[in-house]
């Protein structure tokens, strides 16, 4: 996916170990169709090379203010008023505690924070992965420099936590390379869904027969996690309760893990009491074992098969929407149906039957474990086919979709 195609990004590297990761997000950056420009202080060009971020963007390194011709598009020598200007987004990863003290102070002795003072601010965001040690992170100092280049406008992606360079663990790492990538393309997706909660049900749940054994189905979670971070891109706040399944989490999602219906039931009624939409794509086993066995059911000796009885699981799409928020209006309900034929039948049916105003269906033999599907919405009004694409495109389009329900009150 090219989610950055057409924007020219530049980053901007001062320094600190965490440079190592530039280059990765140099690369993950093109990849995802954009152009960068990097541009590295003297104290980067201690961690990493200049040669090496060159081969990488395709394009010489900026590293002075007094080298116009380094960058070969600044012939009046002032490459802190171009470079800045050319840019759709200024990404500074890692920024140092250093450099965040200079953009607190206005500082401009090097071409980095020239170029970040000089940069439009109204049009040119200037987003932020700061790296440092722990103490460094929580210092007073950092906590006050930080909190002022914020109030100025710039935009801190957070940090990460774990083992740093230094021996020691805490707060302080620089964000993943596919977490700043992820943050970048967040930003400039629009937001349509700012000031909305949204809770979301995904993957399969799992209904425990003994320790060993359970009953469930072929679920990936994916396109419940797709539109879970496709709503934290449009400037939702997201809760997601998952099932079992091996997804990352998106940037900015409230993860709650459960492993059987009931316990989805339980996570999604307290989340949807502050929610304003609730998005039910969990595959939920409709029935589960009427006992569990404490210990594992071993093969009989005459080789006959248990006799297992099955209980029906609760409905948590229409005990939700069936609920006093979602009937006053307070809380507007989606839900998947995922059929093995006669798809707009079984989902007009199921929409109906559940009572809510829109339903998303799919195949879910040709769903099930891929990164792309094909959807049709189904409304008191008829339907909407969205052809096959990656399962970000159409969970995009899908959200898109609910916001402008939202605001026309549909």
């Amino acid at each position: 996916m090219m989610d950055l195609s057409g924007k020219h990004i530049l980053l901007g590297l001062t320094g600190g170990i965490a440079c190592y990761k530039s280059a990765e997000l140099c690369r993950l950056l093109i990849g995802a169709g954009a152009t960068v420009q990097v541009v590295m202080t003297e104290a980067a060009a201690q961690f990493i090379t200049p040669v090496t971020m060159q081969a990488l963007s395709g394009r010489p390194v900026a590293d002075s203010q007094w080298e116009a011709g380094s960058v070969g598009r600044t012939p009046d020598g002032m490459p802190h008023i171009h470079l800045g200007r050319e840019a759709d987004a200024i990404v500074l990863a890692p920024c140092s505690a250093d450099f965040i003290a200079r953009l607190a102070q206005g500082r401009t002795d090097e071409l980095l924070s020239l170029l970040c003072l000089a940069r439009p601010a109204e049009r040119v965001p200037l987003l932020l992965a700061p790296a440092m040690n722990r103490e460094m992170w929580v210092h007073p100092a950092t906590r006050r420099n930080l909190a002022q280049v914020q109030a100025d406008g710039a935009v801190s992606l957070g940090v990460g936590n774990g083992m740093q360079a230094c021996g020691e663990t805490g707060d302080g790492r620089m964000l993943e390379p596919a977490d700043i990538l992820a943050e970048v393309i967040s930003f400039f997706q629009p937001k349509p869904l700012a000031g909305q909660h949204v809770l979301i049900t995904a993957g399969p749940t799992f209904e425990a027969i003994d320790p060993v054994r359970g009953v469930t189905n072929h679920s990936s979670g994916k396109m419940g996690f797709a539109v879970a971070r496709a709503a934290a891109e449009a400037g939702a706040e997201v809760t997601l309760v998952a099932g079992p399944v091996a997804q990352a989490t998106p940037r900015g999602v409230c993860r709650i893990d459960v492993q059987s219906a009931q316990q989805m039931l339980a996570a999604t009624l307290q989340a949807s009491e502050r929610a304003t939409v609730f998005i039910a794509a969990a595959a939920v086993a409709d029935w589960r074992p009427a006992e569990f066995h404490d210990h594992k059911i071993k093969k009989a000796v005459d080789g006959q098969p248990p006799t297992l009885q099955f209980v029906e699981n609760p409905d948590i799409l229409a005990t939700v929407a069936q609920g006093e928020r979602a009937r006053s209006g307070q809380l507007y309900c989606v839900g998947f149906a995922a059929e093995s034929h006669d798809l707009l039948a079984h989902a007009t049916a199921k929409r109906q039957r559940k009572g809510i105003p829109l339903l998303v269906a799919n195949i879910g033999p040709t769903a099930f474990g891929r990164d792309d599907n094909e959807l049709l919405l189904v409304d008191a009004h008829g339907f909407q086919a969205l052809e096959r694409a990656p399962k970000l495109v159409l969970a995009r389009k899908l959200v898109a979709e609910i916001a402008r329900r939202l605001k026309t009150k549909e």
